[in-house]
């Protein structure tokens, strides 16, 4: 429920105490006060979520202290209630921010009514904050026609209509989130919440604040009560994007949300329950994890109720050029160019690359291209960015340097480890920086860089 503590301020104190008693009735809790200076001092030491608010008050007029709220950064709603109702004032406060406005005297029902209404609002509110739909729709369809990609999309349509919990494997770069979408877009829940979590994007310290919410005042710099992601994707579906980069300290306390559907915001003590759909990805082997301890068992079987594996590019035969094609022609448009087309050679080009970086590298590629391409002429290799691998291996060849096989041919972890040292160096050191360019998290460059000693 985000609708929690409510503000009553009313001078009229039999209407005061009918309302604060009525709504202590629905389990909210309540503050009320007869005046401006009250409410004023009531709003100074908590967070509030509705504040009903009289027009005319002893000290003052309520459009005052409706100005003053509005003012806020995260400001409670207000609803304006008044003996002395006119179209002209209700349109007034209306257009100062109030979210509702009704006339005593008033029924409960109407309360009621009200209440519904801003708890529905504010939770669309909030969610809208983590929810951004995809402009073209079409950029969320798999593309793919190959052999895994068929038994892939067949995975998708079977357990998109279920509830199950769903945990989406695969490289970096593979398309885990694109899959999740997919199976929120098929659901039964599609118009509910849908809740992304990037867990390699946020600091162990923060991550329980942000999964569960927190109270004001319960660390530095919590000046607002904060609903969590699990909060805003009650009756919806969250995407725990990453799962094995949670701290093992806050497994425990997400196992538990998946067992029994409730938690408590930091430094509160109230039970929150809630139900949502989880879905989540990993680019590691959780099982192998597990035996390390770097990952509870008893939370792996409970995200692997359904288990998707992606599958990389190079897997994937003639999907390569499907995807290329695709990506030309949706990058193209966004920068204003017509028939434009790749080259047989760069055709070859891109069949031949091993792409390490999967899907996200040859889309990135592609763009490059575009931007880079002359109008009226057909895309070259040279535009994909794909030459410094090759000259460095070619460089390598003749020095002598590298571990190469008998044929000259070098291991994917040697073409990797060399692209990762070049982008590494061509940022100045900067991993923020490389780590775009590489189309992969931060935590994943880190990882790579300690596995290769560079």
């Amino acid at each position: 429920m985000a609708i929690e503590k409510i503000v009553v301020v009313d001078d009229e104190m039999m209407i005061r105490k009918a309302l604060e008693t009525q709504l202590r009735n629905k389990r909210f809790s309540v503050a009320s006060t007869g005046d401006l200076k009250g409410a004023r001092k009531i709003l100074a030491r908590d967070s509030f979520d509705l504040v009903f608010l009289d027009l005319r008050l002893p000290d003052g007029d309520g459009t005052d202290l409706l100005e003053e709220i509005m003012a806020k950064t995260d400001c409670p709603m207000v609803v304006m209630m008044t003996g002395y109702g006119s179209v002209e004032s209700a349109v007034s406060c209306m257009q100062m921010g109030a979210f509702d406005y009704v006339v005593k005297p008033f029924s409960f029902d109407q309360i009621e009514v009200v209440v519904d209404k801003v708890a529905s609002f504010d939770k669309m509110r909030r969610v809208t904050k983590y929810y951004v739909e995809e402009s073209d729709s079409r950029s969320s369809d798999i593309v793919g026609e190959s052999e895994p990609m068929t038994k892939l999309k067949t995975l998708v349509d079977k357990v998109a209509k279920t509830e199950a919990s769903v945990l989406i494997t695969g490289e970096n770069g593979t398309g885990k989130e694109l899959v999740a979408k997919e199976l929120y877009r098929n659901s039964m829940l599609a118009k509910e919440p849908y809740i992304r979590v990037n867990c390699a994007a946020i600091s162990e310290t923060l991550m329980e604040s942000e999964f569960f919410g927190h109270e004001k005042g319960a660390f530095t710099g919590a000046t607002e009560r904060r609903e969590g992601r699990f909060e805003l994707a009650d009756g919806g579906t969250i995407l725990l994007d990453e799962i094995s980069e949670i701290a093992p300290s806050l497994q425990a306390k997400l196992l538990r949300v998946l067992q029994e559907w409730e938690f408590e915001r930091v430094g509160g003590n109230k039970t929150i329950q809630v139900k949502v759909r989880v879905l989540a990805t990993t680019n590691r082997d959780l099982m192998a994890e597990v035996k390390k301890d770097n990952f509870r068992e008893d939370l792996y079987y409970r995200l692997n109720v359904f288990p998707i594996g992606v599958p990389p590019l190079r897997d994937r035969g003639e999907d390569v050029m499907l995807l290329a094609n695709t990506f030309l022609g949706r990058h193209a448009r966004r920068h204003g160019l017509e028939k434009i087309s790749f080259s047989k050679s760069c055709e070859k080009a891109i069949r031949s690359h091993s792409w390490p970086g999967n899907v996200r590298e040859l889309e990135n590629a592609v763009e490059r291209a575009v931007i880079m391409a002359e109008p009226g002429k057909k895309i070259e290799p040279g535009l994909l960015g794909l030459g410094q691998v090759f000259e460095t291996k070619v460089a390598s060849s003749r020095s002598g340097k590298g571990q190469e096989d008998p044929d000259g041919l070098e291991s994917m972890e040697e073409v990797e480890k060399r692209h990762i040292s070049n982008v590494l160096s061509s940022c100045d050191g900067n991993r923020t920086h490389a780590a775009e360019k590489l189309g992969m998290n931060v935590r994943t460059l880190r990882n790579k860089i300690k596995h290769y000693g560079l």
